[in-house]
């Protein structure tokens, strides 16, 4: 069998290195070692637009631009497009394989009954010029959510991480419909969470923004 390792001579000083290969790649930091004097900080390499730089591991997604594929946990994008809801989709994200029919029911539950927001977020919004950006809009009230949710910041607790997760999915929608709203000059109008949230995701986006 080939070692997995790259082998390396500098021309500079005809020394010979050997960096380890792992998933087609070599670490960077491995390259340091490579050193024309005691005082060289070590050899670096340069990717302008990290056009050639893998920045980290997934055991979430895969993705090749140039051939066209995504996958989510080893799902291609196209089979969960055809085949699975927005929240089926998110439950996979987050627990590596779609769920068992109680499993969402118990997901969609969870999440359906977190998407309605504190009436101070909407004095928040109202404080946004009549022609600031939605997305401006979502983006900072998506962090304002903390001030309201102080417990968040325990990252540790695995309930609290999970109250997090609920309520960050749910009120998305609501932040983005009135956001939206907000920019068109018309009242915000909540969700309506007799509209199955879990398969009806775009009805329920549609019941938020429609101009009445």
């Amino acid at each position: 069998m080939p070692k997995s390792t790259l082998s390396i001579t500098d021309n500079r000083t005809g020394k010979q290195y050997e960096i380890p290969v792992q998933d087609g790649t070599v670490r960077a930091v491995d390259l340091r070692q490579i050193k024309t004097a005691e005082d060289d900080p070590g050899l670096m390499t340069y990717d302008p637009g990290f056009l050639n730089t893998a920045a980290c591991r997934s055991a979430v997604s895969y993705i090749d631009g140039d051939r066209g594929i995504l996958r989510y946990r080893g799902y291609p994008i196209e089979q969960l497009a055809e085949q699975s809801t927005f929240l089926e989709t998110a439950y996979l994200l987050l627990h590596g394989e779609l769920p068992s029919a109680a499993e969402l029911d118990s997901w969609v539950y969870n999440i359906t009954h977190h998407t309605i927001i504190h009436e101070n977020i909407k004095k928040f919004i109202d404080g946004f010029h009549h022609d600031a950006h939605p997305m401006g809009m979502f983006v900072s009230t998506v962090a304002a959510l903390s001030t309201f949710y102080p417990e968040a910041k325990h990252i540790s607790d695995e309930v609290s991480r999970r109250n997090q997760i609920f309520r960050l999915i749910a009120k998305a929608p609501t932040l983005a419909a009135f956001a939206y709203r907000h920019s068109v000059g018309m009242p915000y109008a909540y969700p309506d969470n007799d509209l199955r949230y879990g398969g009806n995701f775009a009805n329920m986006m549609f019941k938020a923004t429609e101009v009445k």
